[in-house]
């Protein structure tokens, strides 16, 4: 199977502060040195950035615990400690931090986001130099460096799209992906073909003879549902979150299926049960397989039981509709933006974290 992997489970750690040291001068002609014992060096942070080239927390699936570097002990001569190196984890655009006991957001990734400092390391400790006083001309006191800090978090991967492909097995959904964009999702005349999520870039509006560039629309094409998913019959349930963070959604109907006309009930029925708020999004209802013989007239069937949604008929293999469906898709994402919050369409979560002080 693909290396794929939407959740984890990871311990992560801050360096510890380096100990301080007490020492004093010892040099020719100086029989009273004073104290001379330099500072610890601090200890590195936990780190999380955004790689926009990864797709999946595999990489957290073979390393699952994250230290930091521990600061150096100060040393003689008014000599300081070196910090000690920040561990920089990377996660891909759209995760979730959570602790893995209590479930608890800490931070959602779903922005543009800088680097986020999640544990800070122990500060250094003092060296004797700072207690040095007009009574106290020689101490012995120096301080040891702050410990560092242990989380264990579960990080979850919500995929980022700007439309998401939502049907039954062997809907069509990933010939869809295919004919649209350079990914190249597995295809076979059979269902759940389609085990992880996949992602293609749809580019509309561009042209090489004006010199236009077009606009880029991320398309998701996750496993097909089944009655049941958000119950947790079939691969559905694990991947409907997936499609929570999309601007739209398109919904694919097999014609050649004899269930055709109750299939659309089915899947707004499932989101429904899984998150309320998959209804709200904006949506196109696709008739696929147009091409074969059992789906001649099955269309109008379709669009007369559902005179409110916006109906098409496509065929993948014979490329009837393909290209309205591409102007379709652009007008979706493009009324779905407009409806966005102003700060963008995906708010970065303003809870804050509390924990591990």
């Amino acid at each position: 199977m693909e290396k794929f992997a939407d959740e984890a489970v990871i311990e992560v750690s801050s360096g510890s502060g380096g100990n301080g040291c007490a020492a004093f001068r010892r040099e020719k002609y100086v029989p009273r040195g004073g104290p001379s014992g330099g500072d610890g060096g601090r200890g590195g942070d936990v780190v999380f950035t955004i790689r926009r080239n990864l797709r999946t927390l595999a990489h957290l699936r073979y390393k699952r615990v994250f230290k930091a570097e521990n600061g150096r002990d100060g040393g003689g001569g008014g000599r300081y400690g070196r910090n000690g190196g920040a561990v920089i984890i990377p996660l891909p655009p759209g995760s979730l931090i959570r602790d893995a006991e209590t479930g608890a957001l800490i931070r959602d990734f779903s922005g543009g986001e800088d680097d986020f400092v999640f544990l800070k390391g122990g500060n250094g400790g003092w060296g004797n130099i700072h207690f040095k006083s007009p009574v106290n001309q020689a101490p012995r006191k120096a301080l040891p460096g702050q410990p560092g800090k242990t989380a264990l978090l579960r990080v979850e991967l919500r995929i980022m799209a700007d439309i998401g492909l939502v049907g039954f097995p062997n809907a069509g959904k990933s010939s869809l992906l295919d004919r649209f964009t350079n990914a190249r999702p597995k295809i076979a005349p059979y269902p759940f073909t389609t085990k992880i999520p996949n992602l293609g870039v749809l580019t509309v509006g561009a042209s090489v003879r004006d010199g236009a560039g077009g606009r880029d629309i991320i398309l998701a094409d996750i496993p097909g549902l089944i009655e049941g998913a958000s119950a947790g019959a079939g691969l559905g349930i694990r991947f409907l979150k997936h499609i929570s963070r999309t601007a739209a959604l398109a919904f694919l109907v097999d014609l050649s299926d004899d269930n055709f006309l109750a299939a659309f009930d089915v899947l707004l029925g499932e989101l429904e049960a899984f998150s309320p708020a998959l209804l709200k999004k904006k949506r196109l209802l696709l008739g696929t397989k147009t091409d074969l013989s059992e789906s001649e007239g099955r269309l109008a069937e379709l669009a007369a039981k559902y005179p409110a949604e916006q109906v098409r008929g496509i065929s993948v293999f014979s490329g009837e509709g393909i290209t309205e469906l591409a102007a379709d898709i652009a007008r979706l994402t493009e009324a779905a933006e407009k409806e966005a919050v102003p700060a963008g369409r995906f708010p970065v979560s303003s809870l804050p974290w509390t924990g591990w002080k």
